[in-house]
């Protein structure tokens, strides 16, 4: 007996009429018919008539929405194909961005002689290809070309040569490497799963470090230490007067709290206007503290060691370090300062940075998976279990006799805040990570601003690591933080990860395609990969859409971050090259306005324009740097190095690493081309 289908009319006419409304032009506006209508009535007892209307206008809507996706794909396509055009024909390399160029030269030279290698062998390969040589790994030991073929061609005889001198020669050795990189890399993931394993237990057994019960002294004036607040800057007019207002804000008594400007800026618009929201502020009440440096020595390391020799740092217990784009909470120091009392061991208590920009385009999301990553399980987890991790350089508040027992800032390489924080741990001192404490801030927008940045942080480490080796071999610290400070902080995280994500996906991977004998597993290229951008993605759920180009992009920075690595290790290059990172001078118009609310409530003004103005006009004029999206040699050529593989990939049907290699030659290929960053007109 047939199944009744009686329910599906029955279940049609529930509920209210629809009105489906057509903005586009192209289609008209209708309005289906309501219950009481005669038509529908007639639909009721036949059940067909109405049905077609419904379809009918069901894939009309379908219709509608497939033609606007067309429109906005192809919309979409003309302005990136604009800009490609627009990039192209401004010819503005990455030469031209003032680099030392020598290291970045020869990287440039190798990668060049690959790709031409790899353009060479796909042209050699298609040949053999179209001739009927259909050869494919399992099959090519013992390979013998048919008589017809006739290897007395010198074709013949050329690719007969080749493939014998592949096998025997260039397969093991590659294989070799790519089995070494695949131990790394597993070592790798295993470290960054323990440290996911950590972060969910810290979760789970809700694991934080609690300050000693001084609520009440608080309240009542009894705890509150003597504070010295530094705030380095150098040409950072875009963002010196919010943070400066959000210091000045902070809830301390102010008889307790100096605050040092520390301007390290050589243009003296920048300067003025520095001076002159500092003189305000100091109107209004407030102990703070202009100082510029003529001679910018070292760098904020230099600015920040000159800083800590004036006379008046004695009479402080506690130092607050904030960058120029960090704007901390009124209530920062209060969350802070009270974990050093009763601690006498305790160093420096961190507190994890929040991302004003964090949706601006897709740079910035994409770093704000990364940092979300390294805040909430890396520092965390090292923050509780062994109680060291690497300073970030700001929005910290350091213990002075700590500082002083450590030898202070030095300028030896570009890592200050490593450095000191690498020393301190050596003299025995222990450091507390707040993940509940945000301190608002910047990310770079532009491409050129984020691959300078990244050089500085993957160079640094390696001059650090050359530089403290000894010092950590000869330290009385237990025998598991040495080898966790060598083998962990330094050779796994900061050595070998760029080594090998740049060496095995952006070189090997693609040579396996000219080199078939030598054969890398799908769960290398795929699966062990999705698997680790899944795990750093999961402190920061909302960017899950974004997990595949975070994956693509993370394997296009490894070309930064390696040329970075090795000009460290080896002082080559720009290792000791120091490059303010771009700010915009982004912020909510929330914080600005509660900015302005204390600034009246405090008895504030507004800044004197006419006194500005009058002594910037007796000043030199120093023509500004215009902002430029350039074309970036190595990224290019690496994705061109990579579709050619991909080419490759077809002849021997590697469909999951043509579709990898294929990819990622696209995300080379934008990065190249500074598409994936702020644009600029």
């Amino acid at each position: 007996m047939a199944p009744s289908f009686d329910w599906w009319v029955k279940e049609i006419y529930r509920g209210t009429p629809v009105i489906v409304k057509m903005e586009n032009p192209n289609w008209s506006i209708s309005e289906l018919s309501s219950p009481e209508d005669d038509e529908f009535a007639e639909a009721r007892k036949g059940g067909k008539g109405k049905n077609a209307k419904q379809i009918t206008w069901v894939l009309l809507l379908k219709a509608h929405r497939a033609a606007g996706c067309l429109t906005y794909l192809a919309s979409a396509t003309a302005r990136l194909s604009a800009a490609v055009r627009r990039r192209i024909a401004a010819g503005r390399m990455d030469s031209d961005s003032g680099e030392s160029p020598t290291l970045p030269r020869r990287f440039y030279t190798c990668i060049k002689i690959f790709l031409w290698l790899s353009i060479i062998l796909l042209a050699f390969e298609i040949a053999a290809y179209l001739i009927g040589w259909h050869v494919s790994p399992p099959n090519l030991h013992g390979f013998k070309f048919p008589s017809s073929f006739g290897v007395r061609s010198l074709f013949g005889s050329i690719y007969a040569s080749w493939l014998s001198f592949r096998m025997t020669y260039i397969a093991p050795l590659l294989q070799f490497l790519a089995n070494a990189c695949v131990v790394l890399f597993l070592v790798q993931s295993a470290d960054r799963f323990i440290l996911c394993v950590g972060c969910f237990w810290i979760r789970f057994k809700r694991i934080k470090p609690v300050a000693k019960a001084i609520a009440d002294d608080l309240e009542g004036g009894k705890y509150s230490p003597m504070v010295l607040i530094q705030m380095p800057m150098c040409n950072e007019k875009e963002v010196y007067q919010q943070s400066i207002a959000a210091v000045c804000n902070l809830d301390w008594p102010k008889s307790n709290l100096l605050i040092q400007v520390l301007d390290d800026s050589d243009d003296p618009t920048t300067q003025a206007l520095i001076r002159e929201e500092v003189k305000k502020w100091e109107q209004s009440g407030v102990q703070i503290i202009y100082r510029h440096r003529i001679i910018r020595d070292g760098y904020k390391a230099g600015n920040l060691k000159s800083a800590m020799h004036c006379s008046y740092v004695k009479e402080y217990e506690f130092v607050a370090i904030f960058d120029a784009d960090f704007q901390p909470t009124p209530d920062f120091l209060k969350l802070t300062v009270p974990h050093f009392k009763g601690n006498e061991e305790l160093a420096l208590v961190q507190a994890r940075w929040s991302f004003i920009n964090k949706d601006e385009n897709l740079l910035t999301r994409l770093q704000n998976i990364n940092l979300c990553f390294h805040f909430e399980v890396e520092q965390q987890v090292n923050g509780v279990f062994i109680n060291f991790f690497g300073f970030n350089g700001t929005a910290g508040v350091w213990r002075i006799k700590a500082l002083e027992d450590s030898g202070g800032w030095l300028e030896r390489t570009t890592v200050e805040d490593m450095d000191i924080a690498v020393r301190a741990h050596l003299k025995g001192w222990k450091f507390i990570f707040l993940n509940d404490v945000e301190c608002q801030c910047e990310l770079p927008e532009s491409y050129e601003a984020y691959r300078k940045q990244q050089h500085r942080w993957h160079s640094g480490p390696m001059q650090l690591f050359r530089l403290c080796l000894p010092d950590i071999i000869r330290s009385k610290i237990a025998f598991w933080k040495k080898a966790n400070l060598i083998f962990l902080f330094f050779l796994l995280r900061k050595l070998i990860l760029p080594f090998y994500s740049f060496t095995l996906f952006c070189i090997i991977l693609p040579m396996t395609m000219f080199v078939p004998e030598a054969e890398l597993p799908a769960w290398v290229v795929c699966y062990i990969p999705a698997t680790m951008s899944f795990l750093n993605i999961l402190p920061s759920p909302r960017s899950f859409p974004f997990i595949v180009p975070y994956l693509l992009f993370e394997n296009t920075m490894s070309v930064t971050k390696f040329n970075a690595m090795i000009s460290g290790l080896f002082k080559l290059g720009s290792a000791y090259e120091w490059v303010v990172t771009k700010k915009s001078g982004r912020s909510s118009e929330g914080d600005l306005l509660s900015l302005s609310e204390l600034k009246h409530r405090r008895g504030g003004s507004a800044p004197e324009l006419n006194y500005i103005t009058k002594e910037l006009a007796t000043l030199p004029k120093k023509e500004p740097k215009k902002k430029h999206n350039r074309i970036y040699r190595k990224e290019l050529t690496l994705a061109f190095l990579l579709l050619t593989a991909a080419a490759r990939s077809l002849l021997s049907a590697q469909g999951l690493h043509f579709y990898f290699l294929l990819f990622q030659g696209i995300s080379f290929l934008l990065v190249g081309l500074d598409l994936i960053g702020e644009q600029i007109e």
